[in-house]
């Protein structure tokens, strides 16, 4: 049993899965676009889809909105300027909401951005991967060094102040010198947000069955070090494992509410969600069909997958979030957002700071740089097997 006493922020995630390419290392949920885009039958199908969740939440606001993909650029400013109007009918949005779209410097149009930051939306990811026109050959990007500089200019052109760049390093082939040009090369745009991923070949990509050469580890770390070092020289605070900010008030809003473990809709083909259900204390987990032609069939269900995080996953949950912020997060958000006592996991606690992978400072839970650096070492600390959960649960009183 778990004690719910408050609810954490809740966001709204949008799934837009069609792209011009898939690219070898992508294991996220895109479909290479073969004919016409189904925009407005889409969009009907996004606003139904969260019609028929606004039971689970309502009096709530949305804190954040994320459009991702795919490549959801690829829709007109048109059409998401019906979406977001239709959403704003159905749900109140906080009067500083944060609405970013997930852009592709390949499909970038000046009339298009300015159409996008007249809808509302007020945050640009744009998609770059890196500066250097070899390795977005070998990326499979549709797109060259000189595109990301026009996307960058008409987005500036089009009013957006909050923008976003989405570079990858440890890629086949790169050195030390060509993952410090890239960054150089974003540091240079003036934007005010990067993030920084290391490649990794997942399961189910053309990768994984045929694996590019990449850096050895020494070469991956040193490149790691290098980076973070070159950012924080030119004003970029590390605030999550890949996230960069020039000032805490340019920090992803969106990401930050799934980092703190809160609570977020979602809808579109393949959406993933994550719902706080007080009346019937529980914490719901929810995938929507993967398929677009499945998730466009009315005659079906949205949700594919759903189920309530059992009590001995919560610990694990929450941590594998938390950790990855380099300030970590308040402790009794342990609390408010899992319905358990920090008592249930004080033992691992304990051992993780023994181990010098956490420290508990003025209320505050927070990972050391030894902690991110090794973040699965800390994270297996609170895999269930680890402990037992005592069979009358401590809780926090709902007054």
């Amino acid at each position: 049993m778990i004690a719910l006493s408050s609810l954490p922020p809740l966001s709204l995630y949008i799934h837009i899965p069609w792209c011009v390419k898939k690219c070898p290392y992508c294991d996220f949920n895109s479909h290479t676009q073969k004919a016409e885009l189904p925009e407005q039958a889409y969009i009907d199908a996004l606003l139904e889809d969260l019609t028929r969740q606004l039971p689970q939440v309502w009096g709530r606001r949305l804190h954040s909105i994320f459009i991702g993909g795919g490549t959801p650029s690829l829709f007109s400013a048109e059409s998401l300027d019906r979406l977001l109007s239709g959403i704003r009918s159905l749900i109140p949005f906080n009067f500083d909401i944060e609405i970013t779209l997930e852009a592709n410097p390949g499909t970038a149009e000046a009339d298009k951005f300015k159409g996008f930051f007249d809808a509302g939306i007020n945050r640009l990811s744009i998609g770059v991967q890196s500066f250097n026109d070899s390795h977005l050959k070998t990326l499979g990007r549709i797109h060259s060094a000189n595109e990301v500089d026009r996307a960058i200019d008409f987005a500036n052109k089009a009013g957006f102040q909050r923008i976003n760049l989405d570079l990858m390093h440890g890629l086949p082939g790169q050195s030390i010198s060509n993952a410090q040009q890239d960054l150089l090369r974003a540091i240079d745009s003036q934007v005010s947000h990067i993030s920084w991923y290391q490649l990794t070949l997942e399961p189910n990509t053309l990768f994984y069955q045929q694996p590019p050469s990449l850096p050895a580890d020494d070469t991956l770390t040193d490149i790691q070090d290098a980076g973070e070092s070159l950012l924080a020289n030119n004003g970029f605070h590390k605030y999550e494992v890949s996230a960069y900010a020039k000032q805490s008030s340019l920090q992803s809003q969106h990401n930050l509410n799934y980092w703190s473990f809160g609570d977020y809709l979602a809808i579109g083909a393949g959406g993933h969600g994550k719902i706080t259900l007080p009346a019937e204390q529980q914490i719901l987990r929810y995938s929507q069909f993967r398929s677009p032609k499945d998730y466009l069939n009315a005659d079906k269900p949205y949700t594919q997958t759903s189920h309530a995080i059992d009590i001995n996953e919560l610990p694990l949950e929450f941590m594998m979030n938390a950790m990855r912020l380099t300030g970590g997060v308040p402790e009794v958000f342990f609390n408010e957002r899992t319905g358990l006592a920090i008592s249930v996991i004080e033992s691992q606690l304990s051992k993780a700071e023994t181990k010098g992978l956490l420290v508990r400072e003025n209320g505050w839970l927070k990972p050391t740089l030894q902690g991110q650096r090794f973040l699965n070492d800390l994270l297996e600390i609170f895999m269930p097997e680890h402990f037992k959960m005592p069979k009358q649960i401590p809780v926090t009183k709902v007054e």
